[in-house]
């Protein structure tokens, strides 16, 4: 069960067949998923219709819409944010700017055989070459980030469509495997366990003593949380 506006909802089923895969919706069992559902969909209206099913109640009028390890000033503050910098258009995108972005991305990594190509194998052109090819690489990696998080277009099937032609055929990568690891890494952002930009340990939190008990403390708070089943609904 997880809270969206008050509302909840069990999504035990629905998890298996959720678009953004079941890992993702499944980290917030049992918490509220407001912000991040606010944050995931951008046809609210339309994903909307497909909760209702799924609506099993509301929480009490005395119990809380937030976790007991959140502040609930800093999570108004944070929505107030988001509600004016949605109404100055700030998340409007720029089509001719991502254009210019993909045009330069294309001429760049040309370039960089072009070089070769004209020059010959030298270690000079090589080397112009390798900056070329290297620069283009990493600014695709970055360009096929917002095609990812769908802030390109505004129907997500032509920026997963641009994604697939910009990470799985000039970089060599799935776009699936990105986009099952970063979803939940904005899901649940340096939770450990929660987000695969984390799970190296322990080679790395063995580095150093204060950030290890961090980590243990914030395993057992999450464990604690996850079973503290305290939603009440009529």
């Amino acid at each position: 069960w997880l809270v969206i506006d008050r509302k909840v909802y069990d999504v035990s089923e629905f998890s298996k067949r959720h678009p953004g895969g079941s890992r993702v919706i499944s980290h917030y069992a049992g918490q509220d998923a407001t912000d991040a559902f606010v944050a995931f969909h951008n046809d609210k209206s339309l994903v909307k219709k497909y909760l209702k099913s799924l609506l099993i109640g509301e929480l009490a009028p005395d119990q809380p819409s937030f976790e007991s390890n959140k502040k609930k000033s800093l999570l108004e503050d944070f929505r107030e944010l988001r509600c004016s910098i949605e109404k100055m258009g700030l998340l409007n995108p720029n089509y001719f700017f991502f254009f210019l972005i993909f045009l330069h991305l294309l001429v760049l990594e040309a370039a960089s055989w072009l070089v070769l190509w004209y020059f010959g194998l030298s270690l000079v052109s090589f080397l112009a070459g390798m900056m070329l090819f290297s620069t283009a690489q990493i600014q695709m990696g970055w360009f096929q980030h917002d095609l990812g998080h769908c802030s390109v277009f505004r129907k997500p099937k032509w920026n997963h469509l641009l994604q697939t032609v910009v990470i799985n055929v000039l970089k060599g990568l799935p776009a699936s495997w990105w986009n099952h690891l970063h979803n939940q890494h904005h899901a649940k952002p340096n939770c450990f366990r929660k987000d695969p930009d984390l799970n190296m340990h322990p080679l790395l939190f063995s580095l150093g003593k204060t950030l290890s008990v961090e980590v243990w403390k914030s395993r057992f708070n999450d464990r604690e949380l996850e079973c503290d089943m305290y939603l009440i609904y009529h």
